[in-house]
């Protein structure tokens, strides 16, 4: 028998979270509990005894109120289970953020009500400024009041957080002040993890603005944890030791585990990530300028690291938001991807009103050079020659041989020794770019100006320092190798000046250092995030910088540089959301457009 599906309606099923009383804490050993289904006819809710027939109904229709109702195996599912659990109380957070919940393999609409949709409002609502705490030597700002505000919800919660503020805008001191106000709750000792380069500036922050905590480093020969550091102060180690004397650490209690420049922890099969993890603490926070670098399930490894189950497992996180928000081709998804991550990240930029308003003006300019005429035959022929081995290869091959090619076209652009790896080389006269740089470092000098200059090659790095000092002018080179003291006194002699030009790998000194003297800053080659050197420029354009500053993009004519610049523009815009993978990305490029990004236009010099 058919009829028209109008004439027979069917019960509506939803979740309804937050009957009872809350869970005693979010963070791990929250007691889990159960979601209740409540199945409705014309949005009116069904009485526990409706609720027993439909369950019991072993017919396609059911009278209900008067009126024949469909009855979907679904929705009779619900009314006999009547409720959907265990879940934890991280996820039923979620799915109240969401308005829905995984159920098999379909998702059902969720209500949040009582003390989960209180929860819900105030998670939702913008964080209200807190008052510093009287032992810190600072005064803070308006939005920095409200970063410890909202720091200090989520940690007391049991939640966990990424503060994720431009480089430069104070996420050191805003943490710091967090701590203080920490302390106030007996809550115990933080543990600092960061970057080796940033040590001596977490030591430094700290003497300065909460004289008289205690501050030990856990780094180097003969480290031992101090009874003094683990009683209510900080404990400053890097990601290496951490790795290494993870269960050195997880052997004590700490009230907070930070993770600076969080980003090293983007890849969770790592063992500084799965380190990480566990090491046990009351609250968990990152700190980041790029939470997502390359694309979003970098985001998902900082936030499964934080509040751990928010996100769920990384298949279900790459199913259910990371392929569909790429794609881009449903906004509904976008939009409560939004609503789920919002309240447990805060981003903050330069460039956002009244955040830093006494900041001077950047300017940032593309440089184009091209190149000479030992660079464009170099260049032509490892074009010519790896293409046509990258046309015989497969799998793996092709993509290792993609990579190599990209890596020596980008090398022969900075430099052809450095694509030769020549022991002696002569410099003078052999690329575009250096023959740029050398105009750029005498103008700057002539307005008594200083200068970092960026590049992502250490080889490179060292024929530059040899190259300036040949020219009289004082350098220093900081990169990966540099080790922890001598990067401070590099630090600390810039900043002096005492050498006008400092050198720095893009990956070893792009995050973390306070370089506000300089108001030039050079990127000699591309990356492939816009991100990862915006982060670099802000070593010099960060709160405490007094003058205008110049950002210069050295760009190769005609190379694939060129095409990448484009490239990154697009990609600039996308950089706090989705970035696809970046070089990785262009291995699965088709032959023929491979051999349209590295063709070589134009006849250089």
């Amino acid at each position: 028998m058919h009829w028209p599906r109008e004439l027979c309606p069917s019960v509506s099923a939803r979740a309804v979270a937050g009957r009872g009383t809350g869970p005693s804490t979010f963070g791990p050993g929250g007691e889990p509990f159960t979601l209740d289904w409540e199945l409705a006819l014309h949005g009116e809710p069904l009485t526990a005894a409706e609720m027993d027939e439909l369950a019991a109904s072993h017919r396609p229709v059911v009278r209900l109120r008067d009126e024949w109702v469909l009855v979907d195996p679904v929705a009779q599912r619900r009314a006999k289970g009547r409720t959907l659990g265990p879940v934890s109380p991280v996820a039923a957070l979620g799915a109240a953020l969401t308005g829905e919940v995984a159920h098999g393999p379909d998702r059902a609409p969720v209500v949040a009500i009582g003390w989960l949709e209180e929860l819900r409002a105030r998670l939702a609502a913008p964080p209200e400024p807190l008052e510093a705490p009287a032992g810190l030597a600072a005064t803070l700002r308006d939005y920095q009041l409200r970063g410890l505000g909202w720091l200090h919800r989520m940690t007391t919660l049991g939640l966990g957080a990424c503060l994720a503020d431009d480089m430069g805008l104070g996420k050191t001191i805003t943490l710091i002040a967090l701590h203080l106000r920490r302390t106030e709750l007996a809550a115990g000792p933080t543990l600092v993890v960061c970057p080796a380069s940033l040590l001596g500036n977490w030591e430094r922050e700290i003497t300065r603005f909460a004289p008289g905590v205690p501050v030990q480093r856990f780094h180097g020969a003969g480290r031992a944890l101090e009874t003094g550091g683990a009683d209510g102060g900080f404990v400053l180690t890097t990601y290496a030791t951490m790795r290494r004397d993870a269960s050195v650490l997880a052997g004590h209690r700490w009230g907070m585990v930070v993770a600076d420049e969080a980003q090293h922890v983007k890849n969770p099969a790592s063992g500084t990530a799965q380190a990480l993890s566990t090491i046990p603490s009351a609250a968990r926070v990152a700190l980041s300028g790029t939470p997502v670098e390359n694309d979003l399930l970098e985001l998902w490894a900082i936030l499964d690291w934080t509040t751990p189950g928010l996100l769920g497992s990384q298949a279900e996180f790459r199913a259910r938001w990371a392929e569909p928000v790429t794609a881009g081709d449903d906004p509904a998804v976008a939009q409560r991807f939004a609503r789920l991550i919002a309240p447990f990240l805060l981003r903050r930029r330069k460039s956002d009103p009244g955040i830093a308003p006494e900041l001077p003006r950047k300017t940032e300019t593309d440089r184009p050079v091209g190149l000479t005429r030992e660079q464009a035959g170099l260049y032509e022929a490892v074009v010519t020659e790896t293409m046509a081995r990258i046309a015989r290869a497969e799998g793996i091959a092709r993509r290792g041989q993609v990579l190599a090619l990209l890596t020596a076209l980008k090398q022969i652009c900075d430099h052809p020794a450095l694509y030769s790896r020549e022991t002696d080389p002569v410099l003078r006269g052999r690329s575009g770019k250096l023959e740029l740089l050398d105009e750029l470092v005498d103008t700057i000098l002539a307005e008594d100006g200083a200068a970092l200059v960026f590049t992502q090659y250490v080889g490179m790095g060292r024929l530059l320092e040899r190259h300036l000092r040949e020219r009289g002018v004082g350098t220093r080179f900081l990169h990966g190798g540099t080790p922890v003291p001598t990067r401070e006194e590099m630090v600390a002699e810039f900043q002096d000046g005492e050498v006008p030009v400092f050198l720095l790998s893009l990956k070893a000194a792009g995050t973390g250092l306070n370089l506000t003297r300089a108001d030039h800053v050079v990127h000699y080659d591309r990356w492939w995030n816009p991100a990862v050197e915006d982060q670099a420029t802000d070593r010099a354009y960060r709160i405490g910088q007094t003058r205008p500053v110049q950002v210069h993009r050295i760009v190769a004519e005609g190379t694939l540089e060129d095409r990448i610049a484009g490239m990154l523009e697009s990609k600039r815009a996308l950089a706090d959301a989705v970035l696809a993978g970046g070089e990785s990305a262009l291995t699965e490029l088709t032959d023929a457009e491979l051999a349209d990004l590295v063709e070589l236009r134009g006849s250089g010099a």
